[in-house]
């Protein structure tokens, strides 16, 4: 049921196919994901929304049931015979320096007086849309709950021994690539929900990258790239750290050129004896033509 789910979202989305590793060698290919407990607390705030739902229908299903109750209720009573009216009580002089005190509106007598006045088709209008209501409840659950899973499983932080990528998200999809030849600084954040869970970001920055960004904004700056939620940081840190230094040790040719590069063919003898000697008539050419 799931796997359904996770197609037909993926092809309504337009997701592309898992990404391909970055410029490397492919023996280096190391491949992380977001932790597990990052989808347990992404599942965790899925589910206080669905209650937070739920309590919003079950309050508006009692108000709707209350609201049709009382326009049936009202209806029968304008199918009974009116009673006679009362005489209207004599009107009370005011007291003198004090102002009559207005009656205070009754909310539940006022709702009652809009049931009395509203027609009888409102109440099957009322009926649908509890109907509606509920289906679309229940039908949102897979849904939405597919959604989260798959925002999860859309986390790919990918290293090589010369460049790392990263992608996120699946309503927004970001993803980003970052050379080693560009690289200055990485540092391990950790908030204090995530020092609960055992999680935390890895924040890698290029040249020229600035300051100034929260958690989870990756892809906000070209030049900053975030491994978030991982429960490995301080692996993945190290990681980066030393592909870093090896390749800085390395130098920063070609990468695809691992052998020596091809020794330059020395002019031959006649060959530069000959370029010396026509070097020499234009110089005295040259002299010739200024005196």
């Amino acid at each position: 049921m799931f796997d359904w789910i996770r197609r037909l979202v993926l092809q309504v989305m337009r997701v592309p196919h898992d990404p391909a590793p970055p410029l490397g060698a492919p023996g280096s290919v190391r491949v992380f994901r977001a932790g597990r407990n990052y989808y347990k607390l992404r599942v965790f705030r899925w589910g206080l929304g669905q209650c937070g739902a739920l309590v919003g229908i079950v309050v508006s299903l009692s108000f709707l049931g209350w609201f049709k109750l009382e326009v049936e209720s009202a209806r029968r009573a304008q199918a009974v015979a009116v009673a006679p009216a009362q005489p209207p009580a004599p009107p009370t002089a005011p007291a003198t320096g004090r102002k009559a005190a207005r009656p205070r509106s009754d909310p539940k007598q006022d709702l009652r007086r809009l049931a009395a006045r509203t027609p009888g088709w409102v109440i099957p209008v009322i009926a649908g849309f509890e109907i509606w209501g509920i289906l679309l409840f229940v039908l949102q659950l897979p849904v939405t709950f597919a959604v989260v899973r798959l925002d999860f499983e859309m986390h790919w932080y990918i290293v090589t021994d010369r460049s790392l990528r990263i992608r996120t998200g699946l309503l927004r999809l970001q993803e980003s690539t970052m050379s080693f030849a560009n690289l200055q600084q990485v540092e391990v954040k950790q908030g204090p929900l995530q020092r609960l869970l055992g999680l935390a970001d890895v924040h890698v920055q290029s040249a020229g990258g600035g300051g100034g960004h929260e958690p989870g904004q990756a892809g906000d700056s070209l030049h900053t790239g975030i491994f978030h939620s991982v429960n490995n940081a301080t692996e993945i840190r190290d990681l980066i750290l030393e592909r870093l230094r090896q390749f800085r040790q390395a130098g920063l040719g070609d990468p695809d050129d691992h052998g020596h590069p091809a020794a330059s063919p020395s002019p031959a003898p006649g060959d530069a004896l000959a370029a010396a000697r026509e070097l020499l008539a234009e110089a005295r050419a040259l002299r010739q033509s200024l005196g």
